[in-house]
């Protein structure tokens, strides 16, 4: 049972962490000034005087959000709403009051890949993300002098079914979106020339295509050209003389018996195997593991949907090349005939000049075969070259028709192959410009910090945020941080000759990420329940799994920000903590536990509009965590009790009629300001 004291002096900015005389009962050793409370400007505060108003209240710890980007407005405020005069009084006030600043970027960034509403990616989205950041890392530097700039992640959407941590080892699904996600989720594939969507691939989607001609049985061939001898695996492809072909020269088999070529119709499953048959060729050139090829070469790694897509434009490239030389071909007999046109044309024309008018109409008869013979059928009596103009005209224009068929058609088909080099799944070009995104913005707080001489380094911390983006789950919240800060490494080593060594614990100091307790809670609508267990049983398996990856993010000392929310494992409706499923009080034991120390921020938007204020949400979470209670003096006719509850503070005063038992911050007073009377204060 959790124990709190009664003390009769002023706020202790350190209560609440064990003592010899005072053992603690909370496992994390945290009191009041270790919890502090968000401040969203426009919403919980519209200006200085109301971030004063918060400190003045009680939290040790302010964080200020942003909710606005590019131009503030009234309720979704900027960092560029406040001016250096505003900025310089924040920083006394916190200075003055002993409070700890950290800063929320906007929350209308939602990652950095550069991501708009369609689900395209453009630079311009990427470079106002960014923008953003850099505006709410200024404002850091000026106001908190460092800490902690939260920026939500969320790069793109991704269904939760595809993804590697979504299976148990035994194939059975951990997480998925809806029952049917596993069977006609939605993958895009994007042109990496323009970051625009070329197509959103449905994993029920089919696709005809042909049968590649392969090797039924291993044997030897030598090629014509080199003498040299190969050998011919079983299953490798091979061309219509039984040669050893690369994938980009495969041939379809041919069916004597129908006179066609054959197909069939393909699902996802084959371009899965395809996938993995491209990568393991690739792997296997380099000499590695076909994971160790995914890391090393994450541009090479083709996904299935790259595959699927691939054979759909394979299919329209080989239909564009198939009339292009159907076209060619027309083209050069049609140019042919032109030719033995022009030179009938030229040998009747000699023959009826030298053909008297009156005997002229018998050439038509008398020389019908030799027109025949370049194809011409005489019609009436008109003369051979009155009837040759008019077949060179059909034929000019036979050639005009013949020639841009064929130039279009070829030209689709170079489109079409073009594409096929550029086309990339969504994942693998979004986290190319996520990483790269936040490597700028983590050295825009590099240069920040040293610029400034900061007390402390400013470190851009990526947010986990909802299950349906990437970035929720904490394995992807763990990839960016490390693969952006491989950027940032790469990036001062390359282009400003920072030491490698130097560089790397750059990259640590100002790349982290935001542990939000309430986002990772929320993946419980996306757990899968395991039928033969009970609700409970089911409950009790996914608070193990959360707190299992938080130890995992724990150990890879990436946190550097902790949010303080909780939820029923719906929606982020942003309890206090402790009042609904969030095993937040444990989360943040073993985030202690391996030397967590930086802020834990609660975001109690809820008890804005369901209970007495956004304070009370944050006196539940002193509560939660067994912060003992701090008193000027015992309840009023009440000498049977000598310590103080929770209750008495959170409903004893505020939004009542009657004099202030307990008050905070600035306003609590110290025993040299009571009356020796010991009269409560009015």
């Amino acid at each position: 049972m959790v124990q709190f004291s009664n003390y009769m002096t002023p706020m202790d900015r350190d209560y609440g962490r064990p003592t010899a005389e005072e053992p603690s009962t909370n496992d994390a050793g945290i009191g009041v000034g270790d919890i502090g409370m968000s401040v969203p400007m426009g919403i919980a505060a519209q200006n200085v005087q109301g971030v004063d108003a918060k400190m003045r209240a009680g939290a040790n710890a302010l964080e200020i959000q942003f909710p606005g980007a590019q131009r503030g407005q009234r309720n979704a405020q900027t960092p560029g709403l406040f001016g250096k005069d505003q900025r310089q009084a924040m920083k006394e006030l916190a200075d003055i009051n002993e409070v700890n600043l950290t800063t929320h970027s906007s929350f209308g960034v939602m990652g950095l890949a550069g991501m708009d509403q369609q689900g395209n990616f453009s630079a311009d989205n990427r470079k106002m993300a960014i923008d953003e950041i850099k505006r709410a890392v200024e404002f850091a530097a000026d106001t908190a002098q460092g800490g902690s700039v939260v920026v939500h992640t969320g790069e793109f959407q991704r269904p939760v079914s595809e993804q590697p941590w979504a299976k148990n080892p035994d194939g059975s699904y951990k997480f998925k979106a809806h029952e049917e996600e596993d069977k006609d989720a939605v993958i895009r594939v994007v042109d990496d020339r323009t970051g625009q969507i070329v197509q959103q691939v449905r994993k029920g989607q089919t696709v005809a295509r042909p049968v590649w001609l392969r090797a039924n049985n291993d044997y030897e061939w030598t090629d014509t050209k080199t003498g040299k001898r190969y050998h011919v695996n079983q299953g490798e492809y091979i061309d219509y003389e039984g040669n050893k072909v690369s994938r980009k020269n495969r041939v379809p088999e041919y069916d004597s018996d129908s006179g066609r070529f054959r197909v069939e119709v393909q699902d996802w499953t084959s371009f899965e195997k395809e996938a993995n048959e491209i990568n393991k060729e690739e792997a296997r050139e380099k000499g590695l593991s076909i994971q160790e090829f995914k890391v090393k070469y994450p541009d090479k790694y083709i996904h299935p949907e790259e595959a699927f897509l691939k054979a759909t434009l394979e299919t329209n490239m080989a239909n564009s090349k198939g009339w292009a030389l159907y076209y060619g071909e027309q083209y050069e007999r049609a140019v042919d005939t032109l030719k033995k046109l022009r030179k009938a044309k030229k040998f009747y024309e000699d023959l009826e000049k030298n053909t008297p008018k009156s005997e002229r109409w018998k050439l038509t008869r008398e020389y019908k075969k030799d027109l025949e013979r370049y194809g011409l059928i005489p019609r009436g009596y008109e003369l051979p070259t009155k009837i040759i103009d008019d077949q060179i005209k059909d034929m000019e224009r036979t050639i005009e028709q013949s020639r841009e068929a064929s130039s279009s058609q070829q030209a689709q088909a170079r489109d079409a192959e073009e594409t096929m080099s550029h086309i990339q799944s969504a994942e693998k070009y979004a986290l190319k410009q996520s990483f790269r995104s936040y490597a700028e913005a983590g050295i825009y707080a590099y240069d920040q910090t040293r610029g400034k001489h900061l007390k402390n380094p400013l470190a851009v911390t990526m947010e986990n945020i909802f299950p349906e983006s990437y970035g929720s789950h904490p394995d992807e919240l763990k990839e960016l941080v490390i693969n952006s800060r491989k950027e940032m490494t790469r990036l001062l080593h390359d282009e400003r000759g920072v030491p490698m060594d130097e560089a790397k614990k750059y990259a640590k100091e100002h790349l982290k990420a935001t542990l939000d307790t309430g986002h990772i809670n929320t993946w419980r609508k996306y757990w899968q329940n395991d039928p033969k267990k009970s609700m409970k049983q089911n409950d009790t398996d996914f608070k193990k799994w959360i707190l299992e990856k938080t130890e995992e993010l724990a150990k890879t000392d990436i946190i550097g920000n902790v949010h303080l929310a909780d939820n029923f494992g719906y929606q982020d409706d942003h309890l206090a903590p402790g009042q609904g499923s969030t095993p937040v009080k444990e989360m943040v034991e073993i985030l202690k536990k391996h030397g967590y120390k930086g802020a834990l921020t609660v975001e109690p938007g809820a008890d804005a509009s369901t209970d007495m204020s956004d304070f009370h949400g944050l006196m539940k979470t002193w509560q939660l965590f067994g912060s003992p209670v701090y008193g000027a003096h015992g309840p009023v006719g009440r000498t049977d009790v000598p310590k103080a509850s929770w209750g008495d503070i959170q409903y004893s005063y505020f939004g009542q009629n009657k004099p202030p038992y307990f008050v905070f911050g600035s306003y609590s007073p110290s025993q040299d300001w009571s009356l020796w009377t010991q009269t409560p204060m009015e």
